[in-house]
């Protein structure tokens, strides 16, 4: 039988992978997915998985299914409507769905826990709010539209140059998984899970790298709250700043 998560933060985290996959299918990969959902084929579902990849697939044949199920039937509406308002409409039904999957898991947690879960969640956009370009409420925290570098004098900057890594995120908290390097450069970066260290607030942001353009040495990422950023991989390799999360 499989393994679902029982606390807080593993709930949060299989519920942040679900949303990233659904998301780069909305939005990085939305010609590939609306290729897929051809209204000729069945009933067909858009399925976030856990690892930050999507699915579109057959509903399963499992009566009733062990976990929630997406809506069916997304590919017989995309014909009849505008591109952008049809993966609109999915972005709405996966809401519903990644909040269905993470109330199931959560059920054996106490309402504190609920609550807590409810407001972790909460402080990311949805994805229709993603697709609609809506503005996030106000106290929300988000990324930054901009990654900022701390300002730093001629000699203080020649210093830092001379530690690799950067001596900025030596002093930051401890990233969760390992720091990017010249070796991880190449195509098998598409659709990671990574941290970006932000050095004027000192903290680590959760994101998934999009795309990559090995030639140019530059990387797509998207953060938790939909906003995307495109990256010079040297800087961020030299200042230390990226950390490639276990898969």
């Amino acid at each position: 039988m499989q393994e679902f998560p029982r606390t807080v933060e593993d709930i949060f985290k299989d519920y942040t992978g679900r949303r990233s996959g659904i998301l780069m299918a909305l939005t990085e990969e939305s010609d590939d997915f609306y290729a897929m959902c051809d209204p000729e084929r069945d009933n067909l579902c858009l399925y976030g998985e856990p690892d930050g990849t999507w699915v579109v697939d057959l509903p399963t044949e499992e009566v009733p299914p062990e976990t929630p199920e997406p809506v069916l039937g997304i590919n017989f509406a995309r014909d009849g409507m505008n591109k952008q308002d049809w993966l609109a409409l999915v972005a709405v039904h996966s809401d519903a769905w990644l909040m269905a999957m993470a109330f199931y898991f959560a059920a054996k947690l106490d309402g504190n826990g609920r609550s807590q879960l409810y407001a972790r969640i909460s402080e990311l956009q949805t994805l229709y709010e993603v697709l609609t370009d809506k503005p996030k409420a106000r106290g929300n925290r988000g990324a930054p539209k901009k990654r900022k570098r701390t300002q730093q004098e001629p000699e203080e900057a020649d210093m830092y140059q001379e530690i690799p890594g950067g001596d900025t995120a030596r002093e930051a908290p401890q990233a969760a998984g390992r720091l990017l390097t010249e070796s991880d450069i190449g195509p098998w970066l598409k659709g990671r899970a990574a941290e970006l260290f932000w050095p004027d607030d000192g903290l680590w942001y959760s994101v998934r790298i999009a795309s990559v353009n090995a030639r140019g040495r530059s990387a797509r990422i998207i953060y938790d709250g939909g906003e995307v950023e495109d990256l010079e991989l040297d800087e961020i390799i030299r200042e230390g700043h990226m950390s490639l999360l276990p898969q």
